[in-house]
Formats: C-alpha cells, structure tokens, sequence
C-alpha cells in the first residue's frame, strides 16, 4: 500500500458510496485510475465494500457478544463457529476467553438456543459466557490508515 492507496481508503471511510468522479481528483488520480486502484484493493482483499447494518435498529432481533472458553485449539473452534449464519463477528484473543463471537438471532429464546444447541456441543469449547447487547452505543468503521 502506498498514500494513494491510504488516500483512498480514508476517503471510502468517510463516503463509502463516493462517485469515481469525486473520489479520483480527491486522491490525485483520474476517475479510471481511481477506480483500477480500489478493484486491486478489493480483489486483494485489502478492502471490503459493503452496506453495513445495524440489526438492532432494525428492530426484532437480539444481539449478544459470546465469551468463548475453549480447551484445545481456538481457531478449529472459531472455525465452527464462523460457519453459523447467527456469528457475524469472530476473533481470538488472549486472557480468559480465547475467543469472541459477535452473533444476532431473531430473539432472546432463539439466542438460547443457538449458545445450547450450537455453541456449547462444539469440541473445545468448555464454557460460554453470554453479553446481551441492549444497546449499541459506538459502532464505527474508521482506522488510521497511515
């Protein structure tokens, strides 16, 4: 990555929706140029664009993080995890839990189910502590990119 690329994503940070038009001149590039530099940034994956939503805005659902302890490797467990469809979130850490997961069910009684019936059967893991989320109170995409 070079400050072209920087440039760029720092724009994207603040309009992820920006025209090549605006966002080429922005950065010192014609729209063309603009648009090759972010394609390799996407298909290098340093860069994702997407439309992020907050579910709990959405209204019905119910957010939780999960404190996951785990015996053995807590990657072959954030594996399993990652394949659920409910875990949008997954990182490993060190301390007490080796690994968190972010996860969304439609309610509190199918966020049970998902920590009993998905969570705890997975090999590894030996305990699961549960944070509802009642509200989000930050939710941002913004990094220092240099």
């Amino acid at each position: 990555m070079d400050d072209i690329d920087r440039a760029i994503l720092r724009e994207l940070q603040t309009d992820g929706r920006i025209p090549y038009a605006d966002l080429g001149p922005k950065v010192g590039l014609s729209p063309s140029a603009a648009r090759q530099r972010l394609q390799r940034l996407v298909d290098t994956r340093v860069v994702q664009v997407v439309g992020v939503t907050d579910p709990m805005a959405m209204g019905g659902q119910t957010m939780a993080m999960l404190g996951v302890l785990v015996d053995g490797d807590p990657r072959a467990v954030a594996d399993a995890l990652s394949t659920r469809e409910e875990v949008v979130y997954a990182v490993l850490t060190a301390g007490r839990y080796a690994l968190f997961a972010e996860v969304v069910s439609p309610g509190p009684s199918d966020l049970l189910d998902f920590v009993n019936d998905a969570v705890r059967p997975v090999d590894g893991v030996v305990g699961v502590d549960t944070f509802p989320y009642f509200g989000i109170h930050t939710h941002r995409f913004l990094w220092d990119v240099g």
